[in-house]
């Protein structure tokens, strides 16, 4: 079976099974994991801000940033699309006890003019106060696609004359930085928190890094507690994201690249109405004639992909670490010869 469902899926590589058993390990709530340190600091290094925190999910690391930057009555601007929105089982209301402002950006990218059009006034006590920009860089629901960095920086600079704070959900942030090349430090200088995940494109079996300042840092280690990811001897994980940060940033290139191969292959089937232009390893595309995404995904699964519904009409492929030459020209000919 080829497995399309996610970057999630991967299994740790020989090489990164051998960091893990060798890492050096203690009690993190303590502040005493050595590589638990190490990864923090790394990580934080890697995009020019001062600390950072490793947190079981993105889904963590995004509420926990949510939570330092908001208060009940206070609002969220986001895209309509983003995960911490759709995916995050409504933690922003539940977590924070904030709202959030939907706008309907391209593909999910919003700009600084939609977010300047949403600001609330903070002394109409009618509505809520706006606290947070949140971005998704790369979009998932927008089929992989990134900010030009321009654009960051417009909002950075309307999110400080404004008093609002900035974070980003950088759950594929470096399939982003290997397909534009920006420099990842510049990100450090733009958002107040960054959220990396080093479980989807880079590998590892599980963990995020929340970025920020020591003062954001030292208030999510408290957050942190209290959500029950507090953690103890979690080094042996921590050492992945070491080795996936040293050896598997660049490879994305490669996933990039048949994740276009099978864009170009889908568009030429009869049994596809459109595909999402691919810029990283997303892969979304609209089936023809109403065929429901639900039927063509176990259709798929009969010969032997693994894909996952996307929407009523849509599915979603994406490639990863596991996904291999040779895999994708079977993929291809299973495609090819694919009829409905």
């Amino acid at each position: 079976m080829i497995d399309l469902r996610s970057d999630t899926i991967t299994q740790p590589t020989t090489d990164m099974k051998s960091a893990m058993m060798h890492a050096r390990v203690g009690d993190d709530v303590f502040g005493e994991d050595p590589t638990i340190n190490a990864l923090e600091e790394k990580s934080a290094a890697y995009f020019g801000m001062e600390a950072g925190i490793f947190c079981p999910s993105g889904t963590m690391t995004n509420q926990i940033a949510i939570r330092i930057h908001t208060e009940p009555q206070t609002e969220v601007i986001c895209d309509k699309r983003s995960h911490i929105y759709l995916y995050e089982g409504g933690g922003v209301a539940y977590n924070s006890m904030a709202s959030v402002r939907l706008l309907d950006g391209d593909r999910g990218r919003i700009t600084a003019e939609m977010v300047a059009d949403n600001i609330n006034n903070p002394d109409d006590i009618h509505a809520p106060v706006t606290k947070l920009v949140s971005l998704e860089n790369t979009m998932n629901k927008g089929g992989g696609c990134y900010y030009d960095f321009r654009e960051i920086e417009k909002m950075s600079s309307l999110c400080r004359e404004n008093g609002l704070k900035f974070h980003l959900d950088g759950a594929r942030l470096f399939n982003a930085l290997v397909a534009s090349g920006d420099d990842p430090k510049k990100y450090g200088q733009h958002f107040n928190t960054i959220s990396i995940c080093l479980s989807k494109g880079l590998g590892c079996p599980v963990g995020s890094v929340l970025l920020g300042s020591k003062e954001e840092i030292k208030k999510a280690r408290r957050i942190r507690k209290v959500l029950g990811g507090g953690m103890r001897q979690a080094g042996f994980l921590a050492a992945a994201g070491i080795y996936a940060l040293d050896h598997h940033i660049e490879r994305l290139a490669k996933d990039h690249l048949r994740a276009k191969v099978l864009g170009k292959v889908l568009i030429e089937q009869p049994y596809v109405e459109s595909v999402l232009a691919v810029d990283t390893n997303i892969v979304i595309f609209t089936l023809a004639n109403k065929v429901l995404a639900v039927e063509f995904v176990a259709r798929l699964k009969d010969i032997g992909i693994l894909a996952v519904t996307f929407g009523k009409h849509d599915v979603r492929f994406v490639t990863h670490l596991d996904f291999t030459d040779d895999q994708l020209e079977q993929v291809i000919k299973l495609l090819s010869n694919l009829s409905l």
